[in-house]
């Protein structure tokens, strides 16, 4: 799914008007109609709503849900900000088909008054913001924001940029628990500065011109489960052990091991064929104890690995709980010498190459790196913003022709190309240790199966974090571990395996 700047989405919206030859009244009609539905279909005719709308089009949104609404007896007050002396065409249009609603003057007074059982409909700015707000309006979300009530956004937090909002204060946004967003999400939901503003996002279809949307030029895109299902394959009738790949995980050190079973153990619930370990010998008793389907590599390092690489393995995972010691970095340094090997490199392995700057230069094209921001910036240095930390990401890709995952909330997959994929995937409980270790053993274990590196990358992100979203309908997700995680993969593959079966009738 394309991510669209505010520009595109402007034009996406001129475009639908003109190929479809409807009126500008029609489109926010539809709109109005997205978000009645969503509404209607998690609140009941109890709940009592307070409509805030800016005289713009957002607020014109606001009016037409309004009128939905109140045909489907609900009980909504409207509230009406002045954005400027001339309302939006659009907007006094659907005003004027208020009927039996009083439109109050909203101002903060008036925001601190509202009960406490009243939901906040906020349709003052939308999109269309493109500085911070101050003033009287400021003081208004200022208000609001400290207020108990839930606020759902139609299109866009009000105050938020769509795209980056590094220079835009936080109190001059709108807190949403829910953002009603049209068609594609915008660049901000998914970067950290400002992306917990929107709350929970929703698409909500609103038939905007689909060969406009298939052909705008874009490099960011949102990684959701339909580009996974044309990603996933089947397993056939036919296959055994010997063409589901063979994954190599490199790692662990005394006290680390954790992080080579879990890495390990992912790789084997994502169907890997057959699984190697070489860690050091202080670690080979707790991985035949903890894993006795995986078969161990011989390595001279007692606590730690070390010495030459000297194996013949296609597919390799490298990193989790390795160390950094002078031994493992030469051990490092005389595996990335193996040319065809297809690598997917995390942790402590990532450290040694960020120290080593000239083992950069020997990263075989294509190759998987799955930093966290730290080990990110260790590599690349610090930045002042996302929109930097942007560039940094696409920059690297781009020189060494790589692919880095970057780790975090919406994931960020980087590719050669210089595209951008966010996940959809995933909740906060996957903040604990030995995640990311989870994670490098299931981009491995697709790889060794024959996917591409980037198909390997994203469907690895998406069902990473999947995973952890079916565990947390068990368990509350402040409390998962990572091995949860990997107790959660058998339900992303049965979900895709399914998606197959019905793509197939």
């Amino acid at each position: 799914m394309k991510i669209l700047n505010r520009t595109q989405i402007l034009e996406a919206d001129r475009q639908t008007l003109r190929k479809a030859s409807i009126s500008s009244t029609a489109l926010m009609e539809r709109a109005a109609m997205a978000c009645m539905h969503w509404i209607t279909a998690h609140y009941t005719t109890n709940q009592v709503f307070a409509i805030f709308c800016g005289t713009g089009n957002n607020g014109g949104d606001g009016m037409a849900l309004c009128r939905l609404l109140t045909a489907k007896k609900y009980n909504c007050s409207l509230y009406e900000y002045p954005l400027s002396e001339t309302p939006a065409k659009d907007y006094q249009l659907n005003k004027a088909k208020i009927k039996g609603t009083s439109i109050k003057k909203l101002t903060a007074k008036a925001v601190a008054s509202l009960h406490g059982n009243v939901v906040v409909i906020d349709a003052l700015l939308g999109t269309g913001t493109n500085r911070p707000v101050e003033g009287v309006l400021k003081e208004i979300l200022c208000a609001l924001n400290q207020l108990p009530n839930p606020v759902i956004s139609i299109d866009t937090p009000s105050g938020l940029m769509s795209e980056y909002n590094s220079k835009n204060p936080a109190e001059g946004i709108v807190q949403a628990q829910h953002t009603l967003s049209f068609q594609r999400p915008k660049l901000a939901f998914l970067l950290p500065e400002r992306g917990g503003k929107a709350g929970i996002f929703h698409l909500l279809d609103i038939g905007l011109d689909p060969k406009f949307l298939e052909e705008v030029k874009t490099s960011l895109r949102y990684l959701t489960v339909e580009k996974t299902k044309n990603i996933y394959r089947s397993p056939n009738k036919f296959d055994h052990k010997g063409n589901n790949g063979h994954l190599l995980v490199v790692g662990g050190s005394k006290g680390k091991m954790g992080a080579v079973v879990l890495a390990a153990k992912a790789g084997m619930r994502t169907g890997a064929g057959k699984l190697s370990v070489l860690c050091p010998q202080s670690g080979i008793e707790i991985l035949q104890k903890s894993i006795p389907e995986v078969m161990i590599e011989n390595n001279t390092g007692i606590d730690s690995i070390s010495g030459y690489y000297g194996l013949n393995h296609n597919t390799i995972a490298v990193g989790p709980g390795m160390g950094t010691n002078p031994q493992t970095t030469a051990f490092m340094t005389s595996l990335l010498s193996q040319p065809k090997a297809q690598l997917v490199i995390d942790a402590d392995a990532l450290n040694m190459m960020a120290k080593e700057k000239q083992l950069l230069k020997k990263l075989p094209k294509n190759t998987v790196l799955t930093p966290h921001p730290k080990e990110f910036e260790r590599w690349v240095g610090s930045w002042q913003n996302d929109q930097q930390k942007i560039q940094l990401l696409t920059d690297l890709t781009e020189r060494y022709q790589v692919i880095c995952v970057l780790k975090g909330a919406h994931t960020a997959v980087a590719l050669p190309n210089g595209s951008v994929w966010f996940n959809s995937s995933g909740n906060p409980g996957m903040a604990t240790a030995g995640s990311g270790d989870v994670l490098t053993g299931i981009i491995g274990g697709l790889l060794a199966k024959g996917y591409t590196p980037e198909d390997a990358a994203l469907l690895g992100v998406y069902a990473h974090g999947r995973a952890a979203d079916i565990i947390s309908r068990s368990m509350n997700y402040n409390f998962m571990m990572a091995s949860d995680i990997i107790r959660g993969l058998d339900e992303v593959w049965m979900e895709l395996e399914n998606q197959q079966d019905i793509l197939s009738l």
